[in-house]
C-alpha cells in the first residue's frame, strides 16, 4: 500500500484542507488498512486503501464539526515581498495556484472530491465508484457538474480580481 500513500495524503489534504489533520488521517487509514488486510481480497489495491482514507477523514470532519477550533496564524502572509522579477513571476505562479486551489475548496464536497480523486489522482470512474460508494454514472454526472461548477468559480475569481485591478 506505500506506493498509494501520495494519493492518500492528496486526498485527505483535499478533504480536510488541513495538512496536519490529513497526515493524522492518512496513518491512521494504514494502520486500518494494516489491520484489516487480511479482509482485502486482491482487487484494486489503491481503491480499496483511498476508501478507507475517505471513511477516516470523513469521521474527523464529523468530529471536528462538533468541535470549534482556533484558526492557525499563516506566516506565509505576513512574510515581506521582494521586487524582483523572479519574485513576481513566483508570486504570480502561487497566486495562479491559489485561485485554482480556493476555488476548489469552495465545491461542495461531494464535488471536491470526484474532482481530487480523478484530475489530480488519476483513478478511473469505475475506481472513483468504488471508493466513493456511488454508482458508476452518478460519478460521471458529478465529474461533469464538478468540472461546470470549478470553472465558474475560477471565472468569478477571474472576473474579480479584473474589477479590483481597474483604475
Amino acid at each position: 500500500m506505500l506506493p498509494h500513500l501520495d494519493a492518500a495524503y492528496n486526498l485527505a489534504r483535499w478533504l480536510l484542507r488541513n495538512e496536519q489533520d490529513a497526515r493524522d488521517s492518512v496513518q491512521e487509514a494504514y494502520l486500518k488498512a494494516f489491520r484489516a488486510y487480511a479482509s482485502f481480497h486482491g482487487e484494486n489495491g489503491r481503491a480499496w486503501l483511498l476508501t478507507i482514507v475517505r471513511n477516516v477523514c470523513y469521521s474527523h470532519l464529523r468530529r471536528v464539526r462538533r468541535e470549534t477550533q482556533p484558526e492557525e496564524f499563516d506566516e506565509q502572509q505576513h512574510v515581506p515581498v521582494d521586487d524582483s522579477l523572479e519574485t513576481a513571476a513566483r508570486l504570480r505562479r502561487e497566486l495562479d495556484r491559489e485561485q485554482l486551489d480556493a476555488a476548489l475548496a469552495a465545491l461542495p464536497e461531494e464535488m471536491r472530491e470526484v474532482i481530487v480523486l480523478h484530475e489530480l489522482e488519476g483513478l478511473a470512474y469505475k475506481e472513483i465508484a468504488a471508493v466513493v460508494g456511488i454508482p458508476l454514472g452518478t460519478v460521471m454526472s458529478r465529474l461533469a457538474r464538478a468540472r461546470l461548477r470549478l470553472q465558474r468559480e475560477l471565472k468569478q475569481r477571474l472576473a474579480q480580481e479584473d474589477s479590483h485591478e481597474l483604475p
